[in-house]
C-alpha cells in the first residue's frame, strides 16, 4: 500500500491519495506541486493508462502531441495512452495539479525511486541510466528526440 506521505524532489513534490488499492486497480491520483522552472520528466508517454490532470492553482503548461496546452486553476486535460506529453511552469509560482490515471497503474513507487535517484546526486547531474530504468520498469516511455 502507498504511503501517501509527501515525495519531494528539487521543484517537484507527490502526495498520492487514491492509490492502486484503495481503488481496486480502477485508478490511482495524486497531488503535484510544480515550482517555476522546475526540471521535470522529458516528453514520454505511457501505453497503459490516461492521465488527466487538473490545475487547482497557478499555471502549468502541458505539450501534447506537440501543441501547448495552458492550464490555469480550474482547467483540465486528459492525455490519453500512447499521447507523447510533458509538463513545466514557465511562471514565477508554484502550480499544483491532481492527477488521476486509470487504470490505477502509475504508483507511487515510481516517484520514490526517481526521489531516491535524484537525492543520491546531491545536487549533481542524476544516474540517468538508474532514471531511464525505473522510467522503464514503470512504463514510462521516453520519447525519440
Amino acid at each position: 500500500m502507498a504511503t501517501k506521505e509527501l515525495i519531494t524532489t528539487p521543484g517537484l513534490d507527490v502526495q498520492f491519495l487514491v492509490d492502486e488499492k484503495d481503488s481496486g486497480g480502477s485508478t490511482t491520483a495524486f497531488l503535484a506541486r510544480v515550482g517555476p522552472g522546475a526540471p521535470t520528466p522529458p516528453p514520454h508517454h505511457h501505453a497503459d493508462w490516461d492521465e488527466t490532470v487538473y490545475c487547482t492553482q497557478g499555471t502549468i503548461t502541458y505539450t501534447v502531441d506537440g501543441d501547448k496546452h495552458e492550464l490555469e486553476q480550474g482547467q483540465a486535460l486528459c492525455v490519453r495512452r500512447g499521447q507523447t506529453h510533458k509538463f513545466d511552469n514557465h511562471t514565477t509560482a508554484d502550480a499544483w495539479m491532481l492527477v488521476v490515471s486509470t487504470p490505477g497503474l502509475f504508483r507511487e513507487e515510481y516517484f520514490l525511486s526517481i526521489a531516491e535517484i535524484l537525492s543520491a546526486a546531491s545536487g549533481g547531474p542524476p544516474d540517468m541510466a538508474a532514471l531511464l530504468a525505473v522510467q522503464a520498469d514503470h512504463g514510462v516511455t521516453i520519447a525519440p528526440g
